[in-house]
């Protein structure tokens, strides 16, 4: 299920300034949070990670 658009905006706008995988408010997602992280990964936010 694809998440918002103004949401994803954001959250790309956050992970941009971090590099490590963010949520969509700017807190660091655990390795064991694999919901989250497959969704980080199909939205596409991983390719705006701050190298």
């Amino acid at each position: 299920m694809p998440i918002p658009e103004n949401i994803r905006n954001n959250w790309i706008e956050i992970q941009k300034k971090f590099n490590y995988p963010v949520n969509a408010i700017g807190v660091k997602i655990p390795e064991a949070d694999t919901k989250t992280l497959n969704v980080w990964k199909e939205e596409g936010i991983d390719q705006y990670q701050q190298r």
